[in-house]
């Protein structure tokens, strides 16, 4: 080989490495395009997902294939809505967000609830999709912001026990109450709330109020912006039903405490639009023992600034 052949080959040669050490990976991994280790995601959820990787989001999905469903006479399908989500983004500095919905039967609801709160999950909201639909399906709604994994194991946690709950193996709490017959105690539900209420038909209903604006104005508890819980039954064997207004800084702590107290949640959602402070509101139902039930009930007031202790009044049952 000549003296000029050497030296073209060796410039090829050279001109051929350095383009292969500018070029970018033919097809990098789908987890350095979103920044998340998304086999680790998929292997802690229990659950494949797909990569947006123009939005750096990687979202797993379990359609509630085991559910009948019929809403006005039409087959719900999960392309139609029931499919149960969690998508996942990085958050930074080794953080990760997940925002997901889960498509529930009433007697899930709750202890679906219990394991996303007590794992770190935050839950934001609780309502329908549909209107005539059997079984009833109610879709809940959470978020948080941590690292990868404990978002992720938290995640799989909740996917678990929907599972373990389907088929009616969840939580239907009942109680044989007719309000017309309490026997309640009223100054125990007094002391333990730390409100007085009002004893009208059976049913013993306190109302506290908070205070909001709207248009310039200043809007209060006979306006609707109230919290309120409502007492029928006996000591032992009371029921307790209600609707809480919060911040939306205290909505987790008082979901924590009622779901801790065995208090059902049965809706989180907003009754106005373009208040300030904006009030989130739930809706609660529970059955047990009347002092249980109140105390549950002021230990999610404690989170809030709507406790005011006061003396508990003198022994009054209501009359039969």
């Amino acid at each position: 080989m000549t003296k000029t052949k050497i030296i073209a080959f060796a410039a090829v040669a050279v001109a051929v490495h350095l383009t292969a050490l500018a070029a970018p990976p033919s097809s990098p991994a789908p987890a350095r395009v979103s920044g998340l280790d998304t086999a680790r995601i998929e292997e802690l959820t229990g659950s494949k997902g797909t990569l947006d990787a123009k939005e750096g989001v990687f979202k797993v999905s379990v359609p509630r294939s085991d559910l009948s469903v019929t809403a006005g006479g039409v087959h719900i399908t999960p392309p139609l809505g029931l499919t149960s989500w969690a998508a996942f983004q990085p958050a930074g500095a080794g953080q990760a967000m997940v925002m997901g919905d889960l498509v529930l039967l009433e007697d899930q609801v709750n202890p679906v609830m219990s394991v996303a709160l007590d794992n770190g999950l935050e839950v934001t909201a609780l309502h329908n999709h549909f209107f005539w639909d059997a079984p009833k399906v109610m879709f809940m709604h959470i978020g948080g912001m941590a690292a990868q994994d404990a978002l992720a194991t938290a995640v799989g946690k909740v996917f678990a026990k929907i599972k373990e709950t389907s088929g009616g193996a969840g939580e239907v709490p009942k109680a044989d109450i007719e309000p017309a017959k309490s026997t309640l105690t009223t100054a125990k539900i007094d002391a333990a709330v730390g409100q007085k209420g009002d004893l009208g038909n059976g049913v013993y209903k306190i109302t506290i109020g908070r205070t909001t604006r709207m248009h310039g104005h200043e809007v209060g508890k006979t306006m609707g912006v109230n919290t309120w819980a409502a007492f029928a039954g006996s000591d032992d064997r009371a029921v307790v039903d209600g609707d809480f207004a919060m911040l939306e800084s205290e909505l987790q702590g008082v979901l924590k405490a009622l779901r801790h107290a065995g208090i059902n949640i049965v809706a989180i959602h907003q009754h106005m639009a373009g208040e300030q402070p904006r009030i989130l509101f739930l809706h609660y139902w529970g059955i047990g023992p009347a002092e249980s039930l109140a105390q549950g009930l002021r230990a999610a007031l404690d989170v809030t600034s709507s406790a005011a202790p006061v003396k508990a009044a003198p022994p009054r049952r209501a009359s039969r």
